[in-house]
């Protein structure tokens, strides 16, 4: 049996080139973000609201035991990393897409961010960070003596 990858036929090539460029200078852009160690980055939502920031990142197949989150210099990073298990080969693998390695993103938050503050939760393969935003501090006026 042999498998044979489903391609869109489209008359108008060069269009399809152009575009074939895009996708490999996003492709390249999000690979080379994480590329050290062998690691991807995952695909993420950022929105801000007036009192929160909020972050969901896709992480399908992990579970919450192996991912870690940390913030340094008000740097946050997310990394997941999957357990490979060694088993048996019983079948012919004709096709084998699934990602099996770790996912790394670091995104620089803003001085607003109350990084004490940063609650977490994974659901349905999907990461969940609400980052509250500190209150501004008013600002202090300096008399010229």
């Amino acid at each position: 049996m042999r498998l044979v990858p489903y391609q869109r036929v489209n008359n108008y090539r060069p269009m399809r080139s152009m575009m074939s460029l895009f996708d490999e200078f996003f492709k390249n852009d999000l690979e080379a973000e994480s590329s050290e160690d062998n690691f991807r980055a995952m695909a993420m939502d950022i929105a801000e609201n007036d009192k929160e920031y909020s972050i969901l990142a896709n992480l399908p197949g992990f579970r919450k035991d192996n991912v870690k989150i940390s913030v340094h210099d008000n740097q946050l990073s997310i990394e997941a990393v999957c357990e490979e298990k060694q088993e048996e080969q019983k079948a012919t693998v004709y096709r084998c897409e699934r990602y099996k390695g770790g996912y790394r993103r670091t995104l620089s938050l803003p001085d607003n961010a109350d990084v004490s503050q940063i609650s977490a939760k994974m659901e349905d393969g999907v990461l969940t960070l609400i980052i509250p935003k500190k209150e501004a501090s008013p600002m202090k006026e300096i008399v010229i003596q």
